[in-house]
């Protein structure tokens, strides 16, 4: 059954606090997939990545998003979750999968710290190589795609509360 809402995008789209957000709206449960990554590792993210590597933490995320049991919940993704291909298999039967889109620009000033927040970004790889990647594997897995051009986080719930009770 799909009760469950599914945030995908670049890291700082908002896709957690757009998430809690919109699950108090909608008065949903509300999962971010990073944070049970932590949970059952015992790990930060950062330190996942410098002990497994890209590819293990790649293995590690898809792992644990597979095994995301929920109802009626409100789920946010990291960034890099749209590699595990079995993780968007099950977040495509489990819900809807909404893609926060923002510009390359956007991301450029609100990123900054690739490595403290854990994101999977290869070595030589810049921040756009990573976006330009990114972006159409996000298109190929969303349900609905909301940009986030111009709009606040209130602006934004608000916007995908609409277009969830429309689809």
């Amino acid at each position: 059954m799909k009760s469950n809402i599914v945030l995908i995008g670049m890291p700082t789209s908002g896709k957690s606090t757009v998430g809690v957000i919109l699950a108090k709206l909608l008065g949903m449960d509300f999962i971010d997939s990073d944070l049970v990554i932590q949970k059952k590792t015992g790990k930060k993210l950062s330190e996942i990545i410098e002990t497994e590597g890209l590819d293990g933490f790649i293995d590690i995320e898809n792992r644990v998003c597979c095994g995301i049991e929920a109802q009626s919940t409100v789920i946010a993704t990291g960034g890099s979750v749209i590699y595990g291909e079995e993780a968007m298999k099950h977040f495509r039967e489990t819900g809807r999968v909404v893609y926060l889109e923002i510009d390359y620009d956007t991301l450029e000033t609100r990123l900054h710290h690739t490595k403290q927040r854990g994101v999977v970004l290869r070595k030589d790889q810049t921040k756009k190589q990573l976006f330009d990647e990114r972006v159409v594997l996000y298109k190929k897995y969303a349900d609905i795609c909301l940009s986030e051009e111009g709009m606040g986080i209130e602006e934004t719930v608000q916007k995908l509360g609409e277009m969830l009770s429309e689809n």
